[in-house]
């Protein structure tokens, strides 16, 4: 038999039909015929290396993920642009009526590198990725002034302060705003470190990020 994919998703799908299909077809059905109601929708990269799903364990419509570039959200701007990221925020509020939304930032970003180096040479004809990260332009352009810290302190400090300022540009969102204040939506920000696995979540109150650790005594 002919297939028009890459072998290597053509092996994954046979290893799915033939060993998680089977186990979860119930699953399956039920979401099929129910539809989706995630209480959670995360805003991630979308670097293969830092994939929700694995990072939370979640199987098929226990999560809402919408992935971009460094996972930013950008401010309120109903103005005839495409805005996918938004697009995704008014389906998983309104619609889905999500109680939670997490930020979730990584190690090693790409995009935050980007947003460090508004001058080198752009990724690609047109730089897409540029005039995406230059949402990060004010943060990015003070992070770069501070000549106490190295380039990678630069770079760490950014990934995480990046998520901050995306819960900033999030509650620009008027849905999002009132939710908030009514108590029925919760905002979220947390890192994930490539390397080692470890998850960093914010302190709501202070925007500390702080690791999650389940050792006991």
């Amino acid at each position: 038999m002919t297939h028009h994919l890459p072998e290597h998703l053509v092996a994954g799908y046979r290893t799915f039909l033939e060993k998680r299909l089977p186990a979860e077809r119930e699953r399956f059905r039920e979401l099929a015929e129910a539809g989706q109601h995630p209480p959670t929708i995360v805003i991630a990269c979308c670097d293969s290396r830092a994939a929700p799903e694995t990072i939370f364990n979640s199987s098929h419509g226990e999560i809402f993920v919408v992935r971009n570039v460094a996972n930013l959200v950008p401010p309120y701007e109903p103005d005839g642009e495409y805005h996918s990221t938004s697009a995704a925020l008014e389906f998983a509020v309104q619609a889905l009526k999500v109680e939670h939304i997490l930020i979730l930032g990584h190690s090693g970003c790409g995009g935050i590198h980007a947003a460090l180096s508004p001058n080198a040479d752009p990724l690609s004809p047109g730089d897409f990725i540029g005039k995406w990260m230059s949402l990060l332009d004010p943060v990015a352009k003070a992070m770069n002034g501070n000549e106490q810290m190295t380039s990678r302190e630069r770079h760490a400090a950014l990934e995480r302060v990046a998520i901050r300022h995306s819960i900033g540009n999030l509650r620009t969102f008027p849905m999002i705003r009132d939710l908030e204040a009514q108590n029925k939506l919760t905002i979220h920000g947390a890192w994930v470190d490539i390397a080692n696995g470890d998850l960093w979540s914010m302190d709501p109150e202070s925007g500390d990020f702080e690791r999650m650790n389940f050792e006991t005594a």
